[in-house]
């Protein structure tokens, strides 16, 4: 029997979403349980299906895999029971590659790997861009993939390596890899966590009691009441063990390239991205927008709940009253019903509805944290004009997002995407709003620190979904046909 996927809903569909969060613990009684609660605490990064692998002196290892979300797989005792252990990672998925649209359980990850000297578990967060040529030289040389995600390429490559240990055969299989990555993995001792060279993908190290925790973000070590230590550096490996933790660095040094995007929605507010507050840059990137693009208004009022920070910054620089114009259910989940054609025309209004009694004869500032596909937003535009308000102004708190991401957010095709068919100035008119304006990417940059903005030369963060700038040259999509930004554009 089939198992049903978590339905999206119309207001999800019109957002970038993240491929998925990593979690780890050594040296605690019951990992697996501070796992789950970690994973609970990074189930925004992905809802589609989680997995945690454990293992025991007494059992070995023991692996569950769901669809859904963690709440629904990893509370029941009975389940848990079938991890016990010290050592345990996990992930929550949001699938960008494979059989989209058609997940199986066999790409939930994390995937286990038994090797000469014992077996190993590895999650991945992020995308390898050279996956399908990977996939066609590891087939060709007789390996057989159980699944259709690019993360299983490092099982085949550290299957195939001659280093003498996990963590070594690590290292061999992860230099053959290109694009973004940050992962989590484990063998019967050893708690293992590693990030690409640019750094593109988030992870973070904390203490737990006597043990340790490996997470994406900040947020989740919280939960589990562990203390934040300091972020995996780019191009660092971590090996810890009961002795403690061993820093490696195997890659050739790069210059880092975070995804700026975590900044701006990715991350959960309560995190902590390269010792700034992501709530904290989020309000600061209101406070740009507003200096950069004023508008006489009588409210400021967030598309909950991405756009909340970033309005509170425009309300405060503005002087604008800030003010709850829209009201988020709060309650609605993606399996709330089948979806009929006539649930489906109702839209956002499912998740979203407008404050009449405040909007009403009111010129509205709206401010979201980006214009995708366009489709939310002009749903949000006439949910608000009907309500009764004067005029409505779109502020953005991100640059136009014209180029598809290749490094573990789930994008539409290039020409699906807004901003990539139209000027400023088309896209006010095709959403039907009194005006729309952009933070400008040296804005985006003066937000999360970066004084003098954004250095052309020398970019400080991944902004390619931004600029058409990649700085790992996506070599599968290129193969397909996708062409790059032109040097001269």
């Amino acid at each position: 029997m089939s198992k049903t996927l978590p339905l999206a809903h119309p207001f999800d569909d019109d957002k970038l979403k993240e491929e998925c969060g990593i979690f780890g613990v050594i040296g605690a009684s019951d990992a697996a349980n501070f796992v789950a609660l970690g994973l609970h605490a990074l189930q925004h990064r992905g809802q589609e299906a989680g997995g945690i692998v454990s293992h025991d002196a007494d059992q070995g290892f023991n692996s569950v895999r769901r669809f859904g979300y963690v709440r629904d797989n990893f509370t029941d005792q009975n389940v848990m029971k079938t991890l016990p252990g010290l050592l345990a990672i996990g992930h929550v998925r949001y699938s960008t590659t494979g059989s989209k649209g058609q997940t199986a359980i066999r790409d939930v990850q994390p995937f286990f790997g038994e090797f000469s000297m014992g077996g190993a578990a590895i999650a991945h967060n992020g995308n390898i861009t050279n996956a399908d040529a990977l996939r066609r030289e590891l087939i060709e040389r007789g390996s057989i993939f159980q699944s259709s995600s690019d993360s299983e390429c490092i099982i085949h490559l550290m299957a195939r390596s001659l280093q003498r240990n996990i963590p070594e055969r690590m290292e061999d299989a992860l230099r053959r890899v290109e694009g973004a990555f940050s992962i989590v993995a484990m063998t019967r001792t050893k708690l293992i966590g590693v990030r690409d060279p640019l750094g593109v993908r988030p992870l973070v190290l904390g203490k737990v009691g006597d043990g340790w925790a490996l997470s994406s973000e900040t947020c989740a070590l919280d939960i589990i009441g562990a203390s934040f230590v300091r972020e995996i550096k780019p191009g660092e490996m971590v090996v810890i063990t009961e002795k403690g933790v061993e820093s490696i660095f195997p890659f050739r040094p790069a210059k880092s390239r975070f995804c700026i995007f975590e900044h701006v929605y990715f991350s959960r507010p309560d995190s902590i991205l390269g010792g700034r507050s992501v709530y904290e840059t989020r309000r600061e990137i209101g406070v740009e927008l507003a200096r950069e693009t004023p508008v006489d208004a009588d409210i400021v009022c967030p598309v909950p709940d991405s756009g909340t920070p970033a309005a509170i910054g425009y309300s405060q620089e503005s002087g604008i009253p800030y003010a709850m114009g829209i009201i988020r259910n709060q309650y609605m989940g993606r399996t709330f019903i089948e979806p009929t054609e006539q649930i489906r025309n109702m839209g956002v209004r499912l998740k979203l509805n407008v404050n009449r009694a405040l909007i009403k004869g009111k010129r509205i500032i709206l401010v979201d944290d980006s214009v995708v596909r366009g489709t939310t937003s002009r749903k949000i535009k006439e949910m608000v004009l009907d309500a009764g308000a004067a005029e409505v102004h779109f502020r953005i708190a991100s640059p136009p997002t014209a180029w598809p991401c290749f490094y573990g957010v789930d994008t539409p095709q290039r020409e699906k995407l807004l901003a990539a068919t139209m000027s400023e100035e088309e896209m006010r008119q095709h959403l039907g709003v009194d005006s729309l304006r952009f933070i400008s990417l040296d804005g985006l940059y003066r937000a999360v620190g970066e004084a003098n903005g954004r250095d052309p030369d020398a970019p400080a963060y991944c902004d390619a979904c931004f600029s058409g700038e990649y700085p790992v040259e996506p070599a599968d999509m290129i193969s397909k046909g996708f062409e790059l930004k032109p040097a001269a554009e």
